[in-house]
Formats: C-alpha cells, structure tokens, sequence
C-alpha cells in the first residue's frame, strides 16, 4: 500500500504535470517551426547576399536537415536511458545558439555549417515531443495530444512568415535572431517547470525482466514489429521529403512564378494555417473509428493540392491550394507520429520515434536537393509537384497498410 502511495500522484497534481508537459512541448514545437521555415522564407535575400546559385541554396536547406539526422535517433535514444527532459533541454539549447550563429556567418561554409549544427539540435527535439506528449495523455487521448504538440510547428512556420512579411529586424539576421534568444529562455523555464515523463520514471523503477524489451535498433524489429516499423519508415520518407521541399522553397517557387514576395509570404502564411488545422484535425480523427478513412482522404487531398500549387496561375486558387496542402502535408506527417509512439513499449520508445523520423529526414534531405535541381534545369513550378506525386503515392499505401494491421506492444 505504501508502494502504490508513492508512484501515484493525486488527481489534480497529475492534471497539473500533463498540461505543462503538453504546453511546454507545444511551444518548443513552435519554435523548431520558425527556425525550420526561417530558412526558406530568408532563402532568396540570403542568396542574393552571397550570390548563391538555386542548387547552393538547395544545400543550404539540406545541411540543417542532415544535422538532424544523427540527433534524431541519437537523442531519441539516450532519452530511453537518461530521460527525455534532459535530452530536451540540451536540445534546445544547442539550436538556440546555433540559430544565432546563422545570423552573423560570413560566407556560404559557415552558413553551411550553422544550419549543420542548428540541425542537431532540432533534431533531438522532435521525438522527445513526440514521445512526453504521447505520454502525458490518456490512451484515449494520444493522437490528439501528439497533433496539438506538432501543430506547433506550423504556427511557428507562420510566425516566421509574418516576421517575414513585415521585414523584422531589417533584413533576414532577425528571423534568426528571435530563432535563437528566445530558445534559451524557453530552456530555462524546462528546467524548472517541465515535469519528466512518468512512464519513463515508472519504467526504470521496475525489474528489468518485468518492463524490458530488447533495446536499441534491434528492438523495434522483434515481437513482430518489423512490419509496422518498415511501414512507418517506407511512409515518413516519402511524406518528409514532400513536405521539406515545401517548407523550403514554397517562397522562392512562388516568386519564381511572378507573384510578389507579400503575396508569396501570404502563401506560405495559409500553408502554415493549413497545417496547424491539419494537425489538430487529423489527430482528433486518429482517436475515432475513421482512422482509414481520415488517411485515405489526407494523402488523396495532397495530391490535389499540389496539382492546384504547381498548375493554376489563379492566386486565389494558389492561396486556397497552399491552404490545401498545408492541411494535407501536415496531416499526413500527424496520421504517422500519432500512431508510432504506440508501436512501441516505454523502455525503446524515444528509440522507435526517433529512428523514424531519422528515416524520414533522409528523405527530406533529398527533397529541396530534387527541388533544386529540376528548378536549375528550367521545369519550374509544375515539374516540382510533379515530381512529388509518386512518393506520395508510396506513402499512401504504406501509411495505410500500417493503420489497417498495427503491431501493438505488449506493455
């Protein structure tokens, strides 16, 4: 009875610990938004700074992409070991000041190499969001909490379009500058006040032999998980390399096509709109029956509206497409982070998420790398989202393969 006593705490006390968790991850969410959108909303004056070539700028955008590829799993790990609160704060705290960094290199290698090292600690944080959120909630309650953490990101992506638009700080430096101050702030406020995960703590109070699958990369491949993970991996690379070639170049394609960069800005404003209800929408529907039919209709809904993004000439209609496909771009990335923290039991969660989006961030390297260079050789608009729709396709039936037939964990 003194046990029992001890491992749960009174209602309201736990009440209180799991709306921190969820509104401290939604604002570190936010923030990883703006800094990964900053970049392709300062694209063009960053190119015109250093007279960079589209391919250069491609580089650019994929460099802060491969720093997230180690960090991702690697951070997802070590939060299985260590905690995910520790892991998050040193995460937040490197692309805080790397942010800043961004904002005073002096040549296209430093830039290079800012992006890099902001990308690491971006990387780190999106599983361990994934995870505490995923957590934090009710069982019945878990896509939806997980979709308000990642509509974070798109909100910050459309505070960095307004910041954008009205020209903050002067030049392109101030995105960056709000990038990297306000991280530290917020870091300071998760040593303090953001609880760590309870299922984690519980996890490392019992008996090994009670809690414990096996660890690591191996450990998502055995008790059947191998399927699901191939599936989720399979979906998250085509998903991610989609919606990085849009984050990144949605300004620069827009422009590309003669319209403003207010009006280009107004675009990106909507994607990001888009996404936010995207993401809030579709998690809600990942906790009801619908969940096949709310996957179906979110990949179909992406094709459309890359169709309208790359073939009418209409703004209204590029508005309405950019709205479209935020909702849809991001609703597909929230069918698939929904479901992959339950696939996998406590001990390998940070583990399975992580690896996932690692996976993910392979092909989000190579999208605005592809977008580059079919902008280079002169297809413009249209040869960008059509180069998009097969990988959108793959996704779709390995998205949905995954929510007919899912391998549960055991515990």
């Amino acid at each position: 009875m003194q046990t029992t006593a001890t491992t749960h705490s009174p209602p309201s006390t736990a009440g209180s610990a799991k709306f921190m968790t969820l509104f401290l991850c939604f604002v570190v969410a936010l923030l990883e938004g703006l800094d990964l959108q900053s970049a392709g909303i300062a694209a063009s004056r960053i190119g015109a700074e250093f007279h960079l070539l589209p391919p250069q700028i491609g580089g650019m955008f994929s460099a802060g992409l491969v720093g997230l590829l180690p960090s991702a799993i690697f951070g997802g790990w070590l939060s299985d070991r260590i905690g995910r609160k520790k892991v998050l704060i040193g995460s937040v705290l490197i692309f805080g000041l790397f942010s800043l960094a961004t904002a005073h290199v002096w040549d296209y290698h430093s830039l290079l190499a800012a992006r890099f090292l902001t990308g690491l600690g971006l990387g780190a944080a999106l599983p361990l969001l994934i995870a505490l959120s995923s957590e934090a909630a009710e069982p019945h309650n878990r896509s939806i909490a997980v979709s308000i953490t990642y509509a974070g990101i798109p909100l910050g992506g459309a505070i960095a379009s307004v910041l954008g638009m009205v020209n903050f700080g002067g030049d392109w430096r101030g995105l960056f500058y709000v990038g990297g101050v306000v991280p530290l702030v917020i870091a300071v406020l998760l040593l303090f006040l953001l609880p760590e995960s309870r299922a984690f703590r519980e996890d490392q109070q019992a008996p090994a032999s009670a809690s414990r699958t096996a660890g690591g990369l191996s450990g998502l491949f055995t008790l059947g998980m191998w399927k699901s993970t191939l599936l989720l991996w399979l979906a998250s690379f085509f998903v991610l390399t989609v919606l990085y070639m849009l984050l990144s170049w949605l300004p620069s394609l827009l422009q590309g096509k003669g319209f403003s960069r207010a009006d280009a800005g107004l675009v990106q404003l909507m994607f990001n709109f888009g996404g936010a209800a995207g993401s809030l929408a579709v998690g809600r529907l990942m906790d009801s029956p619908r969940r096949m039919a709310t996957a179906v209709a979110i990949y179909l809904g992406m094709l459309l509206a890359l169709a309208g993004l790359g073939l009418s000439d209409s703004f209204a209609l590029v508005v309405l497409a950019g709205l479209g496909a935020g909702f849809c771009a991001l609703g597909g990335q929230v069918v698939l982070y929904a479901m992959a923290p339950t696939l996998y039991p406590t001990s390998n969660r940070g583990t399975g998420v992580g690896a996932s989006i690692t996976v993910g961030r392979l092909g989000a390297i190579g999208g605005p790398m592809i977008a580059g260079q079919i902008l280079a050789a002169g297809m413009g608009v249209a040869g960008v989202m059509a180069a998009s729709a097969p990988g959108i396709m793959v996704a779709a039936f390995a998205a949905l393969a995954l929510v007919r037939d899912p391998v549960k964990p055991s515990h």
